[in-house]
């Protein structure tokens, strides 16, 4: 029997178990089309609305709508809508995302021994969860903390991110150990950075009358089956209307990003603009909480499509109050979240010079 080189398939696993043993960090998101085109629309738009956990409509009644109604019509409308947000460096959202990574990955080591690397992983598109992971593993992760960039824990969204993850390591031979992050929803920092940034944007602007803040809107009926996403938006709305020292009346909660017929999480913030409008308001400051990074949600649906609505009800200026995006204050808010799920793995180990030719011997001494 051939003893396997030190190239095959075997040998190269019992490499690994030689390597520095790190902990590492996956940054996710919900992803974006790799180009502002409509055949690059309809690949991610087929990949997000065949998640389970995204549309729970059952499978043959779906997929007659998705291939038959969405996939053939909607990217071309949506191609002049991603255009109007397409910047330079591509995608807002990967732009934004990248810069996350690598603003984290100063914070918890750019190199060396103790580095806990950082990948950036998107659930539907590209970068791909699968190749963050492979990317952690090569780099010598053996521990890893899942950190998606929703503050509001929902199933159409973080736990989505979790069963991609699951998904990649369920076929591997030595799997990682993970931590995963459900949330961030009330954290005293995040409610402080979001309260610094409408701070900030009141300086540079002067204060609206009155403050929007709209998160992604979903089905009422998972709101019914158990998600408890509705409910965190309410705490996360509370604590930064405290934080900022509002009156009842000069802010509004609203959900935006509906689709189709059925009822979702209300009120909505289409309506709401408009009714904001009519009422008068001449400036009308919008922020969305539930954004990480600035996107097609939140760059043309919001600042664009909602300003010319809120105008077009009478209303003045709708003034869009920018994610956290890479700011410092959210940088130092996602770098203590992973510290705090890092918390009681051991450092880095080092190499364990014996383990590969330990390994090799007994494969040979089974006869491979």
């Amino acid at each position: 029997m051939t003893v396997p080189s030190a190239s095959s398939s075997s040998p190269g696993a019992v490499a690994e178990h030689a390597r520095v043993q790190r902990s590492g960090v996956l940054l996710a998101n919900l992803g974006t089309p790799d180009e502002p085109t409509a055949p690059a629309i309809r690949r991610y738009l087929r990949e997000f609305l065949s998640d389970r956990r995204v549309v729970e409509i059952p499978r043959a009644l779906w997929w007659l709508i998705l291939y038959g109604f969405i996939l053939p019509f909607r990217p071309r409308r949506l191609a002049h809508a991603y255009q109007s947000v397409w910047t330079a460096e591509g995608s807002p959202l990967l732009a934004i995302s990248r810069a996350q990574q690598a603003g984290l990955q100063a914070r918890l080591g750019g190199g060396g021994h103790d580095e806990v690397p950082v990948a950036l992983g998107m659930r539907y598109g590209n970068p791909s969860i699968a190749s963050a992971i492979d990317d952690l593993v090569r780099r010598g992760a053996r521990r890893i903390v899942v950190l998606p960039l929703y503050p509001q824990y929902s199933a159409t969204t973080t736990a989505s991110v979790f069963d991609a993850v699951l998904a990649r390591v369920q076929p591997m031979r030595w799997w990682p150990e993970l931590r995963f992050v459900n949330g961030y929803h009330d954290r005293a920092d995040y409610i402080a950075a979001l309260a610094d940034s409408v701070r900030a944007h009141w300086q540079r602007h002067g204060r609206g009358e009155h403050l929007l803040i709209s998160f992604h809107s979903i089905p009422l009926n998972y709101l019914e089956a158990g998600d408890p996403y509705y409910c965190f938006c309410q705490k996360t709305a509370r604590l930064l209307a405290e934080a900022l020292d509002l009156a009842p009346d000069v802010w509004s909660l609203s959900f935006q990003s509906r689709l189709g017929k059925a009822k979702w999480l209300s009120p909505y913030t289409d309506v709401t603009v408009e009714r904001l409008g009519r009422s008068g308001v001449r400036t009308l400051d919008t922020i969305c909480p539930g954004f990480s990074a600035d996107c097609l949600e939140t760059l043309e649906e919001v600042a664009l499509r909602y300003g010319e609505a809120f105008r077009a009800a009478g209303g003045g200026e709708l003034r869009y109050v920018a994610a956290l995006n890479a700011g410092e204050r959210h940088l130092d808010l996602l770098a203590a979240l992973a510290r705090d799920h890092l918390a009681g793995w051991a450092p880095a180990a080092a190499p364990d010079a014996h383990a590969a030719s330990d390994a090799r011997v007994a494969l040979l001494r089974r006869g491979f």
